[in-house]
């Protein structure tokens, strides 16, 4: 893990339950406007907690309610929204563009662009474990 801090991502978070080998720890994830002050006068302000499992740190002793900051590597959460919106998009696009072409009834061709996202899904479903270790959150202390 880089020891650059504008690499990572970091989260303040507290120990809401703590198992075997792993915690779950709770963050409060803000939209970028629940800190202007003047969320007030917009509608978007978004707040939610989130609980994310961590491995703990061998040899610290860790109690539910302790206040901890975890950190993820900012490249990760590109390849999440590369993942999860972008290969995506360009699946239907793409997909769209081709059967339009090749068919006379753009409504159908539609309906296949969006069901060829079923087996795209299907793959990154039965794989979640394997990206999982990719995808983790770490404790800074």
């Amino acid at each position: 893990m880089s020891e650059n801090p504008i690499d990572q991502i970091s989260h303040d978070g507290i120990i809401q339950k703590i198992n075997e080998d792993s915690m779950d720890i709770s963050i409060i994830s803000m939209a970028a406007c629940v800190s202007c002050h003047a969320k007030g006068a917009c509608s978007a302000s978004d707040m939610k907690e989130k609980i994310v499992p961590v491995k703990p740190i061998q040899g610290k002793d860790y109690h539910v309610g302790d206040q901890v900051t975890i950190t993820i590597k900012q490249s990760v959460g590109t390849w999440a929204v590369l993942l999860g919106y972008v290969f995506p998009l360009i699946i239907v696009v793409a997909s769209l563009i081709i059967l339009s072409n090749i068919m006379n009834d753009e409504g159908i061709a539609g309906l296949i662009s969006l069901l060829i996202l079923a087996p795209y899904y299907l793959v990154l479903y039965v794989s979640r474990k394997k990206m999982a270790d990719n995808f983790e959150f770490k404790l800074l202390n």
